[in-house]
């Protein structure tokens, strides 16, 4: 079996988002957001897969999928990457500075300032920024105070001649935007409030006699990790609240620097962090934690972001039709966010009110924290409706959110229950149950990503309504299994991990390569965020080798090398939108199977937690995912060849561009404009 390692096939991935940042035909504010979005996935990379590799070399295991040499090896690998991606960054980040000077806009910094900014920005300093700053003086004598992860600081070092210097850090607060906007003359000006703060660390430390005061920037990167403890007299609810203290003093992974940092300061830091290894430092440049640059301001000129795409209608659902009577009468995919979100959120707006309604079930993974999908909700409690919501407190970095919301929920009435201490449910289910006189019928919800209208905007996932009874049994079903765990349940509609999504997805592998042992067509289409599940891997192979055409469309990590497999074409596109939607294609002998899916296809989601993907069976919608996944293969514009030495080449075109997410647009636009299904 060819494999291509995880970790490595993921940094791949992220120069593909830098690839954006980088490509000088996207917006210029949608390049600094890319260099966000990259540092934003960086984060979160130390925090969970290398903290797993630290973990292991720890542990002495020596071997890993995919790697020939040894866990301390790759990780040093894997350092020699981010450094050398950071490098790329950095050329980046100077190049797009540049960029926005030669448009009328100059970024500038606390040593950039006549008289006249320094006067606006003490002002601003004094209204609004002073009373959010909590220095915190460092002395041996007083514990070292608690470093967050997600946060920035700035380390102080205050200098004064014939005394000792003294240290001190603050925390650049969140409650402010980072990115500070004025007009100087017929210029505008940005400045970071790191250098707002550097500007006034006079002021800052007044009482403190000093000659010279400095601050450097850092961040700390610790793991991620909920460690659950097994006593079982605690609730899985409160186990998660503790873990959540506990991953604040987390064991620590990374911490970047700013380069010019003193050696003194960085080693205080380095002693009190217990930071012996070397390799867990990363020098930087002056700014960290450019997740904030996600939010980067346009300036009011939209000519400097991607146009922006409206959600259209669906052509059953329009404007103010009632979505019940729509989805009694046909099955309905929504692809957002080329379709309206907010469909989801009518729905249950209209079934709180509606009084054939009797009960509502809802399994989260991950919401808004404004949640409209759940406000919704507590209006159909207060209209006397059952309402069931299965919370996953186990959604890593989602858990504080979930927890309100469920505290929430619970003081509106709804039954709230929690997913299994061992079995994350990742599943998109919503089952809605209506009764008509003695008729009883279920309208079913099944997604591939979040019922969140906030990343619904950015994400492009896929859910089906439908009425289907054999569907409604099974999603009853699986809602019931959540809570008593049934040993054998049986589906034929449903794939449900982990009882029966590796055997059918076997099986139809295993049709598809005896098909071509026929002298027939064997055909499979794949389109998921991760593949890396070795069996699935190993199968997928064997089916290519035996002359099955297979086409893969990945996101982020493949750990499945095409090379040498000359029936196996895989493309990752990274464009304006997140590609998030799961789908299966099979050709079986000419009467394709579909579906769509709330797992990818790797170890966990198939045999760790509970995944839920459904059989499409309308022949309009069958059509319409065999269109969009065509148009996505047919991408030239921003989609990537993937193979095994992550040289990320871009699809070579012609004469002709075609950009997926576009085309995708205009596609649904035009179904919209001609009123038509199909």
């Amino acid at each position: 079996m060819n494999l291509v390692n995880r970790e490595l096939s993921w940094l791949s991935f992220n120069q593909r988002v830098l690839q954006e940042a980088a490509d000088k035909t996207v917006p210029l504010v949608d390049r600094f957001r890319f260099l966000g979005i990259y540092s934003n996935n960086m984060d979160e990379f130390f925090r969970v897969r290398v903290a797993n590799l630290r973990r292991m070399i720890e542990l002495k295991k020596k071997n890993v999928s995919g790697y020939k040499g040894t866990t301390k090896e790759l990780y040093k690998e894997i350092r020699s990457i981010v450094l050398f991606q950071q490098n790329q960054f950095e050329t980046i980040l100077n190049e797009l500075i540049n960029n926005l000077s030669t448009l009328g806009i100059d970024h500038i910094d606390e040593n950039e300032l006549d008289i006249d900014s320094q006067v606006r920005l003490l002002d601003f300093f004094q209204k609004e920024l002073r009373h959010e700053i909590i220095p915190i003086l460092l002395d041996k004598k007083v514990p070292f105070p608690d470093i967050r992860d997600y946060a920035v600081y700035l380390a102080v070092i205050i200098r004064k001649s014939g005394r000792k210097n003294k240290y001190a850090i603050i925390r650049i607060p969140k409650s402010i935007s980072r990115f500070y906007v004025f007009q100087k003359e017929n210029r505008t000006k940005i400045i970071l409030i790191d250098d707002i703060i550097r500007f006034n660390l006079k002021s800052i430390f007044s009482t403190i006699p000093s000659d010279q005061i400095q601050a450097f920037e850092f961040k700390f990167t610790r793991d991620a990790e909920l460690n659950i403890d097994e006593d079982i007299s605690t609730s899985l609810y409160e186990k998660i609240e503790k873990s959540l203290k506990n991953r604040k003093k987390g064991e620590p992974i990374r911490f970047v620097y700013d380069e010019k940092m003193p050696e003194e300061l960085l080693n205080y830091l380095l002693t009190e962090f217990g930071q012996k290894d070397q390799l867990n430092l990363i020098p930087g440049g002056k700014y960290h934690n450019f997740k904030d640059f996600i939010k980067f301001p346009n300036f009011g000129r939209n000519d400097l972001t991607y146009p922006e795409l409206h959600p259209l209608n669906h052509p059953l659902l329009g404007n103010g039709n009632s979505m019940i009577d729509a989805v009694l009468k046909h099955d309905i995919l929504l692809h957002f966010p080329y379709q309206r979100f907010s469909y989801l959120v009518d729905l249950l707006r209209e079934a709180a009110i509606d009084p054939h309604v009797t009960s509502i079930k809802i399994n989260v993974y991950r919401v808004a924290s404004n949640s409209q999908i759940l406000n919704a909700l507590i209006a159909a409690v207060a209209n006397g409706k059952k309402v069931n919501v299965i919370f996953e407190l186990q959604a890593r970095f989602d858990e504080e959110n979930n927890l309100f919301w469920a505290d929430k929920l619970k003081e509106a009435g709804a039954f709230v229950s929690y997913g299994l201490p061992h079995q994350k449910i990742h599943c998109k289910l919503l089952q809605i149950h209506r009764k008509t006189g003695r008729k009883s019928h279920f309208i079913n919800y099944i997604g591939t990503g979040n019922f969140n209208e906030k990343t619904a905007t950015i994400y492009s996932d896929l859910g089906l309504i439908t009425t289907n009874s054999k569907i409604s049994k099974e999603v009853e079903k699986v809602f019931s299994l959540i809570d008593s765990q049934p040993v054998h349940p049986i589906f034929r509609e449903l794939l449900v991990s982990p009882f029966n999504t590796r055997r059918k997805l076997n099986d139809l592998i295993n049709k598809e390569i005896a098909l071509v042992k026929n002298g027939k067509k064997g055909e499979i289409k794949i389109k998921m965020n991760n593949l890396t599940d070795e069996k699935v891997i190993d199968k997928l192979q064997k089916a290519s080798t035996a002359g099955v055409k297979i086409q893969l469309l990945i996101r982020g990590i493949c750990c499945l090398n095409p090379d040498n497999f000359p029936n196996i074409q895989i493309i990752s596109i990274i464009d304006r939108y997140l590609e998030h939607s799961r789908m299966m294609i099979f050709n079986n002998d000419g009467k394709p199977v579909y579906f769509i899916s709330s797992g990818d296809l790797m170890e966990r989601n198939l045999d760790k937690r509970i995944e839920v993907g459904v059989r499409i069976t309308d022949h309009h919608i069958q059509k319409e995912l065999t269109d969009l996944f065509n148009i996505q293969m047919k991408g030239n514009v921003k989609a990537r060849i993937l193979e095994g030495k992550f040289k990320n080449e871009y699809v070579k075109y012609d004469n002709t561009t075609f950009r997926a997410q576009e085309e995708t647009y205009n596609y649904f636009k035009r179904k919209l404009l001609n009123n038509n299904l199909d």
